[in-house]
């Protein structure tokens, strides 16, 4: 275990007020997406509308990102961040209360997900850009493993949303999803943080450029950034097809656990409950014990390689042996993103961050989308299992191709002291 005397404390006042704040909005969203899923599924009784609910809801993160970073350069990321939360408040109360007159569209519910998704997509390119000015030097690892455990930890609502869905409906949750996130921006407004990016990017803009042409160019400034640093964009490359890989596993999975087994989704949680104690377990690992600086590329390309593997197989497996894989996969999927998170927010600089994350999060998103509509219209030929097999082999072969082959550059990003 490495220890530094030198370190700066994490948690600062700014820093436990971001954390606080996002625990409360994880758990009302996790209890409230989870009922949102089950609904559809329980309506639309087809695994290709499943896919179109969240492809909508995706589909906005293929563009929002690319706009936002861009916008969030050269604005506060702190009064984004609450702003978008208050919005959010508004949105799941006014569903509530829609939803409890007994009225509901497909059409309709489809739309207001996709609203809900160019909120999400937003929000979190202005998260990730702003919570690493919070952290103090020397904790970027320690911060990433407290905000992995904490998005873990939020799962536990999972089991609950579906025991409260069963017995009182979607509305209520819901409502108390927007009172979440209402608590949430009024804690954020106390922030204090200082965004000296602000004044630095005044120093970059096109002299009497209109703000479209200005967002416009910035948004290009961010792809240019991302091709100019090779390990950036092999890294970019690679969570391409580990999108496409959670796009085809976010689609495939929860319906082949309703159609095999009776009460299926209360199997599909028993076994999503090693994942995420996993990944609880491997949480707490990373905020006790810092990585050695010259293993995390090694240990980083093993995981990603473990995980393709255990995901594409478990399905095909016994309960407690798809538990042991979920398990194994936890501790990988946490590692896999506190390497990657630390490593790369460490490295960009303050001012080019909502440009790079918009940048990396449009690419992860079309992946995603690619995944899931491939993932729908497969299944419609083929089992669900053997797509998703299909696509962990793919990741698989990426991580090789990709990262193994990208050593020289990736490793000198994740191998680098912070």
């Amino acid at each position: 275990m490495e220890q530094d005397d030198s370190i700066k404390p994490l948690w600062t006042r700014d820093f436990t007020i971001i954390t606080l704040g996002s625990v409360i909005s994880m758990f009302g969203n996790a209890m409230s997406g989870f009922a949102m899923s089950l609904m559809v599924l329980d309506i639309s009784e087809s695994t290709l509308l499943y896919a179109v609910y969240i492809a909508m809801y995706t589909l906005p993160q293929l563009f929002m990102p690319i706009i936002s970073g861009a916008v969030l350069d050269r604005f506060s990321r702190k009064k984004t961040i609450y702003t978008l939360d208050f919005i959010s408040s508004f949105l799941y109360i006014f569903m509530a209360c829609v939803l409890a007159t007994g009225w509901f569209s497909f059409p309709l519910f489809a739309i207001y997900c996709f609203i809900l998704g160019s909120i999400q997509s937003s929000y979190m390119v202005a998260y990730e850009s702003f919570y690493p000015l919070l952290i103090s030097e020397g904790n970027f690892q320690k911060a990433y493993s407290i905000a992995s455990v904490l998005e873990t930890v939020s799962a536990i609502m999972i089991p609950l949303s579906a025991f409260l869905y069963n017995i009182i409906g979607l509305a209520p949750l819901l409502a108390i999803n927007g009172m979440c996130f209402f608590i949430a921006a009024v804690m954020e407004t106390r922030i204090g943080a200082e965004e000296h990016y602000i004044e630095t990017q005044k120093e970059t803009e096109l002299e009497g450029s209109h703000p479209v042409a200005q967002i416009l160019n910035d948004s290009k400034e961010g792809f240019r950034y991302l091709a100019s640093e090779k390990g950036l964009l092999a890294i970019a490359l690679y969570f391409v097809f580990s999108a496409i890989c959670n796009g085809v596993s976010s689609v495939v999975t929860l319906p082949y656990f309703k159609n095999t087994f009776p009460n299926g989704e209360y199997w599909f949680m028993f076994v999503m409950a090693f994942a995420i104690l996993g990944r609880a377990i491997g949480g707490l690992i990373h905020y006790r014990i810092k990585i050695p600086a010259q293993y995390r590329y090694t240990i980083a390309l093993t995981v990603y390689i473990v995980i393709s593997i255990c995901e594409g197989t478990y399905l095909f497996l016994s309960f407690p042996l798809m538990a042991l894989l979920c398990f194994i996969t936890g501790i990988g999927g946490v590692t896999s993103y506190t390497i990657r998170i630390s490593a790369t927010q460490s490295y960009v600089p303050d001012e080019k961050k909502g440009r790079f994350n918009g940048a990396f999060n449009m690419l992860s998103t079309l992946g995603a989308l690619i995944g899931e509509f491939a993932a729908g219209t497969l299944t419609v030929i083929l089992p669900e299992r053997i797509v998703l097999l299909c696509a962990m082999m793919l990741c698989a072969v990426a991580a090789v191709v990709i990262i193994g082959g990208g050593k020289q550059y990736v490793s000198a990003i994740y191998n680098r002291i912070r």
